[in-house]
């Protein structure tokens, strides 16, 4: 894979009774990176979603924030992509990973989706040639208990580890988008 990032999406669910759980951390992420660049998200029913556009290093790049629940992410992906011409490759999804603990981002391209349902539906709709930003949230330890783990809110210094990898993250969006993934890999993986 090569190229630019025209599409960055983070994975959440919609409602505020959802906002602070960990399986919303996509969206924390895509709020973070609208605050640096001085973007607004507003609602858009035709790509199923809050969407926002901002330029990075003088790059033009949508974030999306699916309207739709976890499991229906694809819909609002895919909308905008198709629409707008974007290829798999140039679209970057940012999401909760129950395998890396709290404080830990990794990049990666392509892949499986791990079981998690965001990923899963983008996969059926789109292919699995997009990027991702994987921020962990770390597991709780028993698989029963993976659904009510996510749909909390993490205690307040997990939430600030998974923040500081978030801007630890963020530290290396230039290149992501001008598209030199495998450096700002080497960067944010040697932290």
């Amino acid at each position: 894979m090569s190229g630019d990032i025209a599409l960055i999406v983070g994975l959440g669910n919609p409602g505020t009774q959802y906002g602070a759980t960990r399986h919303n951390a996509g969206f924390w992420f895509l709020d973070a990176i609208a605050r640096s660049y001085g973007g607004q998200f507003h609602g858009d029913a035709k790509f199923h979603g809050d969407l926002c556009r901002i330029t990075v290093d003088g790059k033009r790049v949508w974030l999306l924030k699916p309207s739709t629940f976890m499991n229906r992410s694809g819909q609002a992906v895919a909308a905008l992509a198709r629409f707008y011409k974007i290829s798999p490759e140039q679209i970057l999804v940012v999401h909760d990973e129950l395998d890396l603990s709290p404080g830990v981002a990794r990049l990666k391209k392509g892949g499986g989706h791990g079981g998690h349902n965001g990923l899963r539906d983008i996969a059926a709709q789109l292919g699995k040639d997009y990027r991702r930003l994987r921020l962990g949230i770390g597991h709780p330890g028993v698989g029963r208990d993976v659904s009510a783990y996510v749909l909390n809110r993490a205690p307040a210094v997990e939430e600030r580890l998974i923040e500081a990898a978030m801007a630890e993250a963020q530290a290396v969006l230039p290149l992501i988008v001008q598209g030199d993934f495998d450096k700002a890999m080497n960067r944010l993986h040697s932290k």
